[in-house]
């Protein structure tokens, strides 16, 4: 059985910072792109960032920055270390595994980041 399950999220005062875990089991993690997305209420889901299975990484413009992306192959863990979060980052994370021939995806439940003083 496939499993995403992301941890990390906190209420936090404008500027603070958080760090976000994806932790995988039941999938080869090293195989697979690990994205996070977000989503806040009455707003679509965004893409927020992704490490691919070679360390390539890739942010949305409102990530770049201030979030980077990581993972750790041997720890079957993404993680998305925020830094200067603005009242605007509220928003549920999710991480997103996508096998790295297209053919399989995998989301998480998300975590709840609340950004506000």
């Amino acid at each position: 059985q496939v499993q995403l399950v992301e941890s990390g999220g906190d209420l936090v005062q404008p500027g603070g910072s958080l760090r976000l875990s994806c932790a995988a089991s039941g999938i080869t993690f090293n195989n697979y792109k690990i994205e996070w997305y977000r989503q806040a209420p009455m707003k679509e889901r965004e893409f927020v960032a992704s490490v691919d299975r070679f360390d390539n990484t890739h942010y949305a413009i409102s990530s770049k920055g201030r979030f980077t992306i990581s993972r750790d192959n041997a720890e079957n863990t993404a993680y998305l270390q925020m830094n200067g979060l603005k009242p605007e980052d509220t928003a549920m994370y999710s991480c997103h595994a996508q096998y790295y021939l297209g053919t399989s995806t995998y989301w998480g439940q998300g975590t709840q980041v609340t950004v506000s003083s």
